[in-house]
């Protein structure tokens, strides 16, 4: 028996038949370099295809952000969780996210985009439906709420399957825009959960079918709360949507086992482009998840303290809309610029944070130029999401497979962000007094990527011009 094409062929060979592939889940053929059979047949199928699976990752990322939005909540319900466990529930997702991901890099190859996006998409009713239980009680033990926490991984863990999915229905040309517009609509569903949460938890839902409320006090001051709506409302989504997943999507014909998908590291660029994700959605993500905490530790003590929930979606907001914004422009002038640009604005952004006394406050009159700061910085992570995932298509031209491999092994890394960002921070926060020696570490790290990036991708002469 003749061996089967490899993973590009199968991508470009107008003749191809994979008689080993059930017909009900891959299509026939996939020639998206192809103009004539783009603008015939593929085009249509792949913004289907990007619709449904960018719905379904606003879910991802919604979901993997409900416990940072929560976590502000409990204590003021009757939790009695200690500042440092509240910072490990908002990192339990990020660890297992960035995990997941690790996982998930190797299974559109496998499996294919059908299977995997509407298994997954089904799986994080079980967190929602666990959480919406636990805040109901205020005896559910500290290491329940751990373990959903973890369960919520898997709204990140995800990512590193869509994003090699979108990378081979598209061809180089469009690749920026769509994973542009993928990654950044996605990741409005940070904002989504941040927005909505203190809403949605304020009235009972269906005349009190999803429980009864709690009673949250501030300052001395009581209202009902229905904290259970926070995880609740996701689960008739994530149900109509996997349905979706499973009758309306193929998978393109690539099929790579787990060894033959292990050659991407053995390309040096894999790392380098690592380290610049890890700047950018690393930046993104853990800011997220830190922010509502952040604003909470460091202004928390002063009177008429901010809500954090008022002002933490914004960020997540900024940096989501400025990722389908330069998704665009990044096809037309390249990712590597844009990258040195979202560097040097990281760099300046944490520079401040450091130095400027942000972090240590004497008045809440300083909180203003702090969000600012903090918003800022999600401007730029939206900048240089866009622009490292132009990057790699282009650093990985030779293997469209490779490519998508590299974006899913990038993105696991940088999911460790929340994690990172947010044990960090309370380590700081409880050694030093404040957060400053973890953006201090910070602004070493983006100095170093950012010189990464430039040596190697936007200087004139660089290897791997992109």
């Amino acid at each position: 028996m003749s061996q089967p094409p490899s993973p590009a062929t199968a991508i470009c060979n107008p003749a191809l038949e994979r008689p080993s592939l059930s017909t009900a889940d891959y299509l026939p053929e996939w020639r998206p370099e192809d103009p004539v059979f783009w603008e015939t047949t593929g085009r249509k199928i792949a913004w289907k295809t990007l619709w449904i699976t960018t719905l379904s990752l606003i879910l991802s990322f919604a979901t993997w952000f409900v416990m940072s939005a929560v976590v502000v909540r409990l204590p003021g319900i009757g939790f009695k969780f200690t500042e440092m466990q509240l910072f490990w529930l908002a990192a339990m997702p990020g660890l297992a996210g960035g995990t997941l991901r690790l996982i998930h890099m190797f299974l559109i190859p496998i499996f294919g985009t059908r299977k995997v996006i509407a298994i997954a998409t089904l799986a994080k009713i079980l967190p929602c439906v666990g959480l919406g239980f636990a805040v109901m009680n205020p005896g559910t033990p500290f290491w329940v709420f751990l373990v959903l926490a973890l369960l919520f991984g898997m709204g990140g863990g995800d990512f590193s399957s869509y994003m090699p999915s979108t990378s081979v229905f598209f061809p180089k040309r469009l690749q920026g825009t769509a994973l542009g517009i993928q990654a950044g609509i996605g990741n409005f569903g940070v904002s989504v959960t941040q927005f909505i949460t203190p809403w949605i938890i304020t009235f009972a839902i269906g005349g009190g079918a999803l429980g009864v409320s709690q009673t949250f006090t501030k300052a001395g001051k009581t209202s009902p709360l229905w904290l259970q709506n926070s995880a609740f409302w996701y689960v008739p989504l994530l149900l109509v949507l996997g349905i979706m997943a499973w009758v309306m999507l193929r998978n393109v014909p690539v099929k790579a086992s787990f060894r033959e998908q292990l050659d991407i590291f053995h390309n040096k660029h894999t790392y380098f482009c690592t380290i610049t994700y890890v700047m950018t959605f690393g930046a993104f993500a853990g800011l997220s998840a830190a922010f509502p905490l952040l604003i909470k530790t460091v202004y928390g003590g002063f009177p008429n303290a901010p809500d954090p929930l008022k002002y933490a979606f914004y960020g997540p907001l900024i940096g989501s809309a400025m990722r389908v914004l330069a998704g665009p422009l990044t096809d037309k002038w390249g990712g590597a610029i844009f990258t040195q640009l979202c560097g040097f604005g990281l760099i300046v952004g944490a520079a401040v944070l450091s130095f400027g006394g942000l972090l240590t406050p004497t008045s809440v009159d300083q909180f203003p130029l702090f969000v600012a700061v903090m918003l800022g910085m999600f401007f730029f992570t939206g900048i240089g999401n866009a622009a490292t995932f132009r990057q790699f298509p282009v650093i990985f031209a030779h293997s469209p497979r490779q490519a998508a491999g590299v974006i899913g092994f990038t993105a696991a890394i940088a999911a460790y962000g929340p994690f990172v960002f947010a044990t960090l921070i309370g380590q700081a926060k409880g050694i030093f007094g404040s957060p400053v020696p973890f953006f201090q570490g910070v602004l070493v790290y983006c100095i170093a990527a950012t010189a990464t990036n430039w040596w190697f991708y936007a200087r004139k002469g660089a290897e791997k011009p992109s």
